[in-house]
């Protein structure tokens, strides 16, 4: 079980290598090159001196140009260390590995994000004898993925999106398109993938509303993290031939994103809602929720 968005936030690349050179080019326009081939490596980097240092995850590459190493390190807040550790990280992997050590940062915070930006130089000025330059994902070039046709077009990349986004305004909107974007992909994968968003969602009321988009699902009550939720008294109603209970989560879940999202719920349209038995239409009002403007907006017509 993923038990914090530090580790989410790295360990969504060892599920998808792929994604990590996807976000490089795709996010962040750097040119690197298409990948062949990744390798898990070893993310110890103790020497022999009782010193511990450990990377946060570390890929090999093979591309048309060379290898590469890929070095991720997930970061909350910053951290001055950072600043001689990930220069130490990128040189002892190239005298070990001998090949081009690249390092990536991802963060859900915009000021972690342009601290950990800034280039790291050694040297006196004029002459500098090295120089670091971390590429990083942040909510400020992930893009923020509310289309659900987008969404299942690359499903790991809803999940960054997600992830980086995570303690952030925008994270409830986001939900309800890849809810439905993880039902394209296999049930090991789509766990693995729900796991690491409820991990990275710093919002409780987003959480919440994550939680009750995974409960009906079958691979999410499968997963450890579903043991957290029947925990807190979330799982009645939604057992499977409980038709009535999964109407009353839908109908207090669309309420829930409105509120959330700081839109204002008139009682004629709460208490439409509430009274609402159709869960198809419910579902409907929910998806409609995520992108309101109003909560009139709810209603094909616009009226109550």
């Amino acid at each position: 079980m993923v038990g914090s968005s530090h580790e989410a936030l790295h360990r969504i690349f060892q599920k998808d290598p792929a994604l990590l050179t996807r976000a490089m080019q795709g996010v962040l326009n750097v040119p690197f090159p298409e990948p062949r081939e990744f390798v898990a490596l070893n993310v110890d980097l103790t020497e022999i001196e009782p010193i511990e240092r450990r990377v946060d995850t570390l890929m090999g590459v093979e591309t048309d140009e060379g290898r590469y190493l890929l070095v991720v390190e997930s970061q909350g807040q910053p951290d001055p260390r950072k600043r001689g550790s990930w220069p130490y990280y990128l040189s002892y992997l190239y005298e070990k590995y001998r090949c081009d050590p690249v390092l990536v940062v991802i963060t859900q915070d915009s000021g972690t994000a342009r601290w950990a930006a800034e280039p790291i130089r050694f040297g006196f000025p004029g002459w500098e004898s090295m120089k670091v330059r971390p590429l990083v994902l942040s909510p400020d070039n992930v893009p923020l993925i509310v289309d659900e046709r987008e969404a299942k077009r690359d499903v790991p990349l809803a999940v960054l999106s997600a992830m980086t986004h995570g303690k952030g305004p925008g994270a409830a909107v986001i939900l309800e398109s890849l809810a439905v974007a993880l039902r394209t992909v296999d049930s090991e994968s789509a766990a693995a993938f729900a796991a690491f968003v409820d991990s990275c969602l710093g919002d409780a009321r987003a959480k919440e509303i994550w939680r009750d988009l995974m409960a009906p699902t079958q691979y999410f009550f499968r997963h450890p993290l579903a043991e957290q939720v029947r925990e807190e008294g979330r799982e009645e109603g939604r057992e499977e031939g409980r038709e009535e209970g999964r109407i009353e989560d839908r109908a207090e879940m669309t309420l829930r994103i409105l509120e959330w999202r700081g839109i204002a719920v008139p009682d004629l349209v709460r208490d439409r809602v509430k009274t609402c038995s159709d869960l198809d239409q419910l579902e409907v009002w929910a998806q409609r929720a995520v992108h309101a403007t109003k909560a009139e907006d709810l209603f094909a017509d616009g009226t109550i």
